[in-house]
């Protein structure tokens, strides 16, 4: 294995410019939302990208919009087999890996504990933890070795319920907090090798689904999402987030030159701590009329 810091497959990010550039990628559950514009982005900057993803449709469409800049790799992101051949498949396929995206999730869809059975609250924390939290265990433990040959780093997808309430339900709230003392300990561990960070991002419409187990594995986030107009109104900026506009702190985390004193954080970009003031609603509606005081 290289021990360079660029990846040298001919035609691949070695020849292209941007933030990223010459870098070699992972990201788990790269075939659509979240994933899919962080994908994108990595590719626009200049990375190449081995996407680890369940849907061989969604992977055969990642190739077909990107070529030989994107390595398929059909697998289950809870299996730690799986994990290693993504790893092994970036190492062959691009010389090296830089940066790990563990971005793979399941959501509970905000089922309250009380209106759950005993059996769906058992089989769905076995299927979302699987995911949500084993899933970027064994991610990181397959990247670590080759992360830290190239002074790497990790980022793991949180969410705004890993640091507020309604985000979601027990579960999946849950979760999410354990995932902070993932970032938190391997950060820790893997130090000073590997940069480990995490982004956590608001609500969006993308295909994010829930378990099986709770007969949520056909239902997207999507189908129960308000309407554009209904979701700016839950926004302080007034604002409904499109999955790209949450992927700039993720090719912050993956630059060294722009990130290279951070580890162990949690950049918070859902902007959910900060209530909606009262008064936007008449301020957008007539922008300049607002009067300020001194």
């Amino acid at each position: 294995m290289s021990s360079s810091n660029a990846a040298e497959a001919p035609g691949t990010a070695s020849t292209r410019s941007g933030r990223l550039s010459g870098l070699s990628t992972l990201v788990t559950g790269g075939g659509s939302g979240l994933g899919r514009a962080v994908v994108d982005r990595y590719i626009a900057e200049g990375a190449v990208v081995t996407v680890l993803e369940r849907s061989p449709d969604k992977l055969r469409d990642l190739v077909a919009s990107h070529g030989d800049s994107v390595h398929p790799v059909q697998g289950d992101v809870t299996s730690g087999d799986d994990n290693v051949a993504a790893v092994d498949a970036a190492l062959k396929a691009f010389g090296g890996l830089d940066t790990f995206v563990g971005n793979a999730g399941l959501w509970d869809f905000g089922k309250p504990l009380l209106r759950m059975t005993m059996n769906d609250l058992e089989q769905g924390y076995r299927e979302l933890f699987d995911v949500n939290v084993k899933g970027y265990i064994v991610g990181a433990r397959a990247a670590a070795e080759a992360l830290a040959e190239r002074g790497g780093s990790m980022i793991f997808t949180l969410s705004n319920a890993a640091l507020f309430p309604r985000g979601g339900g027990v579960l999946y709230t849950a979760s999410k907090h354990a995932g902070v003392g993932v970032v938190s300990q391997l950060a820790y561990e893997l130090a000073p090798r590997v940069r480990v960070n995490a982004v956590a991002p608001g609500g969006m419409a993308t295909d994010l689904r829930g378990p099986r187990a709770m007969g949520l594995g056909e239902q997207s986030i999507t189908d129960i999402l308000p309407v554009e107009d209904q979701l700016r109104q839950f926004s302080a900026l007034d604002i409904a987030p499109r999955a790209e506009d949450y992927v700039d702190p993720y090719v912050l985390l993956a630059a060294r030159n722009e990130s290279r004193t951070v580890t162990g954080v949690v950049f918070d970009v859902s902007a959910v701590g900060t209530p909606r003031r009262p008064d936007v609603d008449s301020d957008v509606a007539n922008p300049g009329t607002r009067k300020h005081t001194t």
